[in-house]
């Protein structure tokens, strides 16, 4: 399966109701937005839990990265509430579940190998955002490897997104509020990923909080 996987070319997805499809353990539904593989894949997906569902016991061989949406998602080492970003190394697993019922952005097998890094941050509840040098954005690093990076940032109406390119490409999920992308309004949980170098002027269309990662794209 190979769902937007020209790492060279824009791509953007606005999810809509026809879009999700079952995984293979019942209320657990994926909408996926990038993808090469089948079961076992290079994957970005945004995935939702039916309350009471599960999903067996499995190991990240390559990594895996989730940021909680809505709902509380939960394993066997803690629950994770809106706004909590969570890195699992390769080599780690766990037994995902929900009792209320969620939706988080997941990606799998993305990490560079020598990034061992368990990271959890609760943005929600964080005090280390900080005005981004020279903008009226508000930032949150969440993790650096490398040239990876991945932000959380606060946009109110009418301001620049502040990353105008980055090298290594920008992938951005629009967490609440809505962008303006040359025209084209984005709302909440849209989805866009910039390939090397391509510049972007997105706008802010609505106080808004996005996540962010760039420097990160295969070449």
């Amino acid at each position: 399966m190979r769902i937007n996987a020209d790492f060279a070319a824009k791509a953007v997805v606005v999810p809509k109701d026809s879009d999700w499809v079952c995984s293979p353990e019942s209320g657990v539904d994926r909408l996926m937005l990038d993808r090469i593989g089948g079961e076992v894949a290079r994957a970005t997906s945004i995935v939702r839990y039916a309350p009471g569902s599960s999903f067996p016991r499995h190991k990240h061989d390559a990594g895996e990265e989730f940021l909680v949406l809505d709902g509380v998602f939960s394993d066997e080492h803690a629950d994770y509430s809106v706004g909590t970003y969570v890195r699992n190394p390769p080599g780690s697993g766990h037994s995902p579940h929900s009792k209320s019922g969620c939706r988080i952005l997941v990606k799998l097998r993305q990490f560079d190998p020598r990034d061992l890094s368990h990271v959890v941050v609760d943005a929600s509840h964080s005090a280390a955002w900080l005005n981004a040098s020279g903008t009226a954005a508000n930032v949150l690093e969440l993790h650096e490897f490398g040239s990876e990076r991945v932000v959380m940032i606060r946009l109110a109406k009418g301001e620049p997104f502040p990353i105008a390119f980055d090298p290594g490409g920008v992938e951005i999920l629009v967490i609440s509020g809505s962008i303006n992308d040359e025209g084209t309004e984005l709302a909440a949980e849209s989805w866009l990923r910039f390939p090397a170098g391509q510049e972007n002027r997105l706008v802010a269309s609505s106080d808004s909080v996005l996540w962010v990662k760039m420097g990160h794209l295969p070449s």
